[in-house]
């Protein structure tokens, strides 16, 4: 039932909901690892609660190189030369008694169910989410993004995505 729930949020496309929500996440077929990942959590907290799921926020730098390694040049180009700062969120959950790792940003290969994921960012510095993990994100945002570097990258991705979709 994990692996299956994790693979039906993983599924669906990377982008931001008009409605930016988890309703409005399943409207619309798209979600961002705040939507994606906040659902995952809130299911698993009422289905698993053994799993003991954790939110983490994970503040980054992406520079243009990293960007076109993973992304692509189009979403590279958005990226400034000096790199932008971006926030990550995730979950991690109880797995043979360590935390694993569950990131379901952007569509990929199927989980094994055993292991930790690959995350969608680079290295960087984690915060636990708390009770209000938007709230805390968007505190982490004010902090260390800078919005107009920032959006533009994000849009590149929602393409990038519907772009590997067709």
């Amino acid at each position: 039932k994990l692996v299956s729930l994790a693979q039906r949020v993983h599924a669906l496309h990377y982008g931001r909901p008009r409605d930016r929500t988890v309703a409005g996440m399943w409207r619309e077929g798209r979600g961002t690892c705040s939507t994606k990942h906040l659902y995952l959590a809130r299911e698993l907290a009422h289905r698993c609660a053994e799993l003991a799921p954790q939110l983490v926020h994970r503040v980054y730098r992406i520079d243009r190189e990293t960007a076109a390694r993973r992304f692509g040049d189009r979403v590279a180009a958005t990226v400034p030369e000096v790199g932008l700062v971006d926030v990550h969120r995730y979950l991690t959950i109880l797995l043979d008694q360590a935390r694993a790792i569950i990131d379901v940003t952007f569509p990929g290969p199927p989980w094994d169910g055993l292991s930790s994921m690959p995350l969608a960012c680079g290295e960087g510095e984690d915060h636990l989410a708390g009770h209000d993990p938007d709230h805390a994100k968007r505190e982490l945002e004010r902090l260390h993004c800078q919005p107009a570097l920032r959006e533009p990258f994000i849009a590149a991705l929602a393409a990038h995505d519907a772009d590997a979709w067709r």
